[in-house]
């Protein structure tokens, strides 16, 4: 595939999927902006922090995450904001499961 094409498909069907890798991640503990970056990067996902932090405060603004205001660590750093599963949240995540159990059945060859 070539580059213009790659581009296309991550943004019209891969970034859709950060939402899920986010939700996910947020039902094992609180996660922040910097370390969703990584994971997600680990994942062979393209994101940048000015893609990512705005999506992490619309998911918030949804009501599926709940950011709070962390302090500095006292190292001089700036404010961190940890985010957290809403039963919301939980709602979603179990909702996309379902479609995607569903989605598989149909769209993967059986072995």
């Amino acid at each position: 595939m070539d580059e213009p094409q790659r581009l296309i498909v991550e943004h019209e069907i891969l970034r859709p999927l950060w939402k899920i890798h986010i939700l996910h991640h947020a039902t094992e503990r609180a996660i922040i902006g910097n370390w969703m970056l990584e994971e997600l990067r680990e994942h062979g996902y393209r994101v940048s922090p000015g893609t990512l932090y705005p999506l992490l405060r619309r998911m918030e603004r949804h009501g599926w995450l709940r950011g709070v205001q962390r302090e500095p660590d006292g190292r001089g750093g700036k404010p961190v904001v940890e985010y957290t599963l809403t039963v919301m949240g939980r709602a979603v995540l179990d909702e996309v499961r379902d479609r995607l159990h569903e989605l598989e059945r149909e769209v993967l060859p059986e072995d």
